[in-house]
């Protein structure tokens, strides 16, 4: 992901989130729930019920940015670790957007699209 920052973290939030919320909601969701600064340099990855979207927020130093992605026939596997968040490296996020458990590192392949 070459648009994003030199993250200084990369936090996923292992709760689902209504997909309707964009910068605003996610940005309350970072500093009031996970009480973490959301104009630092780190990525906050979240994702809807179905783990077939992701959104990732950023502070790209002259506003928020929001990324999204959907996967067309399969769900992002996300990690089943305790806790609401939990930080994952760079490696693991480029992991998870292409297909990849990154607790197993099984990947997901697709021969075209819906």
């Amino acid at each position: 992901m070459r648009c994003f920052v030199d993250p200084s973290a990369v936090y996923l939030y292992r709760t689902h989130v209504d997909f309707r919320k964009s910068i605003n909601g996610l940005t309350l969701i970072v500093e009031q729930e996970l009480g973490l600064d959301s104009f630092n340099t780190s990525l906050y990855l979240f994702s809807n019920r179905m783990r077939d979207k992701v959104k990732i927020l950023y502070w790209d130093k002259t506003g928020f940015a929001l990324w999204y992605k959907r996967l067309e026939k399969a769900r992002f596997k996300w990690p089943k670790k305790c806790g609401d968040t939990f930080e994952i490296s760079e490696q693991q996020l480029h992991w998870l957007l292409e297909g990849y458990d990154i607790e197993g590192h099984q990947a997901i392949y697709f021969s075209s699209a819906s």
